[in-house]
């Protein structure tokens, strides 16, 4: 057998660079590219390797471990887990950054490969700089921080251990049902430890990604308790896009007469204009979709877990309702505790499920008097949502509000023919872009709400905008958010990847804010206004400027018109843009919704609290009745 001899760090950057995946263009590398910020940790080692590969595998550099991470993240999700992307750090903090990025990627089932560097093997020079000690366990490190958010952990301790830890990495990351973060520790002294490897692990090949099928039997049993239901509602989540499931659940929707809603990951599932769309479900959820949602006798969960904003904290759906879970997650097709009876489970890829599962059920559809007031609800919402987001100015007195935002940054798009990618995480926007942003194509919503993590959204514009170069995403952040991380402007503009970014001001945590004081607390600690402060007071932070010292352009408007002008101007631009505005942090749209268990204190001595929490007792009788 025909060796090469490498160094654990050449061996790996080389059969990272020899994967490939068939996509619509043609085969294309598997990993786009690695992130890295270097550090004692991986300079030596994987700087030197991904430097001799840096044509076949490039390497970016960005200004936070986290920012990064997201980017990676994002690319993944863009691509619908086909193509992803690496990230390398060096040990300490640059590894320890990237933990929250690991869970978000590992509570969105999303594919990230995480090369942290690691102390050494030999503990020759032990503890060196940025070592974490623990006193009774020398083999604990601070990578073994990433084990609770990877889905495959191992710590590469000898060269050749990478023969069998490599497959298994792609193993997960290419899995449909444990796909996720994959964290691969690599000490420092074994990046640059040489081996003999077989010349063949590194040939060229394509990636296949496997996909769940489903018996007949199973098909059958699914279908038998299907056929009694006269009222059903579909709820398509992320596994719809991800099983590229689109077109599947389309014509299963039309043929049997089921409306469908979606959760947050699967918005864009349908486009939002068809005549069966009931728009957003749960705690974020359209009027018409919830209220089906309640009188619905099945619920066909396809490719989501039903997390408790679908389910308004397992309150929403009847408990009369049977619930039938399509997904290629066991694990997340058998959810249904909150129904009598449980869930019926079609453990099966999206599209190969409905589209068997549809077959058997020839000549079953629901109740035309159901399908007919599930289209009237679908109209009333699109006309609710002309109206909200087509006000060009607020009520008078009062700043505008995130809806009023969204309107105008859906209007600017009339001449995209591309179509706009829109790209949030945290905050009040998520249930506001749930209820109100309009994508007739699968992924141009582009929402993290598994983890709702404040700060994803510049680094995940990035990663999105590298995806897709062709379309122009559209990066809408709160104030808050964009305080936490927003050093990746800088990296959109080093690499040409120009992002459009509409920073919504309102002082602080408007939605928690408002959360605080809906559980009866005063307001405290979150809005500017109402943190403890010193002499000079708050600061007022001028986006507009920050934005511009790290290269973008950037500028502050003072109204929707105002706003509408600079979106035009932003999408002429040869770079990043940011446009800042200021909103009010009080006002949402109050159409739809539904309860959410935030539990509130039993004992207080303030009478609001013993309110709210009067008012929660009788919801948690209500749920569990």
């Amino acid at each position: 057998m025909t060796s090469v001899r490498l160094t654990t760090a050449q061996a790996l950057v080389r059969w990272m660079a020899a994967l490939r995946v068939e996509t619509p263009e043609g085969a294309r590398p598997l990993f786009g590219g690695v992130f890295a910020i270097f550090g004692h940790g991986n300079v030596a080692g994987l700087g030197e390797a991904l430097h001799a590969q840096r044509e076949q595998l490039p390497t970016y550099r960005a200004h936070s471990e986290q920012g990064m991470a997201h980017a990676a993240i994002a690319y993944a999700k863009a691509h619908f887990r086909r193509r992803m992307m690496a990230v390398t750090t060096s040990i300490g903090p640059g590894a320890t950054n990237l933990v929250t990025a690991a869970a978000v990627a590992h509570v969105n089932r999303l594919p990230v490969l995480l090369l942290p560097g690691d102390v050494f093997v030999s503990r020759a020079p032990d503890p060196v700089l940025q070592q974490v000690e623990d006193f009774g366990d020398a083999t604990i490190s601070a990578n073994d921080c990433f084990r609770p958010v990877s889905r495959y952990f191992d710590r590469i301790v000898h060269p050749l251990q990478l023969l069998s830890a490599l497959p298994n990495a792609l193993r997960v990351l290419t899995d449909p049902a444990q796909c996720g973060p994959v964290t691969l520790a690599l000490p420092q002294d074994v990046q640059a430890m040489a081996a003999d490897y077989p010349q063949a692990f590194f040939a060229e090949r394509i990636v296949r990604f496997p996909r769940v099928g489903v018996d007949d039997d199973e098909v059958a049993r699914v279908a038998g308790a299907v056929r009694d239901a006269r009222q059903p509602l579909i709820v398509a989540g992320g596994g719809v896009l991800y099983g590229q499931a689109t077109a599947a659940l389309q014509a299963f929707a039309e043929r049997h007469g089921v409306p469908v809603a979606e959760t947050q990951a699967g918005k864009g599932s349908l486009p939002w204009n068809h005549p069966l769309q009931m728009g957003a479900i749960g705690v974020t959820g359209a009027p018409g979709a919830n209220e089906l949602a309640r009188d619905a006798d099945l619920v066909l969960a396809v490719g989501t877990r039903l997390g408790d904003f679908t389910t308004g904290s397992q309150a929403l759906f009847s408990r009369g309702a049977r619930i039938v879970g399509i997904n290629v997650n066991a694990f997340d097709a058998a959810k249904g505790r909150f129904v009598a009876g449980g869930a019926t489970a079609l453990h099966a890829d999206a599209a190969i499920g409905l589209a068997r599962l549809s077959v058997a059920l020839d000549g079953w559809h629901g109740d035309a008097a159901w399908q007919a007031r599930a289209r009237d609800r679908a109209t009333q919402w699109r006309e609710r949502v002309a109206a909200i987001t087509g006000r060009r100015e607020p009520p008078r007195g009062s700043l505008p509000y995130d809806g009023e935002v969204i309107g105008a940054v859906q209007r600017s798009a009339a001449d995209s023919p591309a179509g706009d990618i829109v790209v949030n995480a945290g905050g009040t926007l998520p249930g506001e872009l749930h209820k109100l942003w309009r994508t007739a194509m699968p992924g141009g919503y582009h929402m993290e709400y598994g983890y709702s993590c404040m700060g994803y959204e510049i680094a995940g514009g990035l990663g999105v905008k590298m995806a897709r170069p062709d379309r122009e995403v559209i990066v809408m952040v709160g104030d808050g958010s964009y305080m936490m991380l927003n050093a990746e402007i800088a990296t959109s503009v080093m690499l040409g990847c120009k992002l459009i970014v509409v920073v919504q001001d309102n002082r602080g945590f408007g939605c928690i804010n408002r959360l605080q004081q809906a559980c009866g607390g005063a307001p405290f600690n979150n809005l500017l206004a109402d943190c403890v402060q010193g002499p000079l007071g708050a600061p007022r932070i001028d986006f507009a400027a920050h934005a511009a010292a790290m290269g973008a352009r950037a500028e502050h408007v003072a109204s929707i018109p105002e706003l509408e002008a600079a979106l035009a101007r932003a999408r002429a631009s040869d770079r990043t843009y940011l446009v800042s505005i200021d909103t009010d942090p009080q006002r949402v749209t109050e159409d739809g919704g539904c309860w959410w268990d935030v539990a509130v204190p039993e004992v207080s001595e303030r009478a609001p609290v013993r309110a709210a929490r009067a008012d929660y007792e009788r919801d948690l009788r209500a749920r569990d009745a």
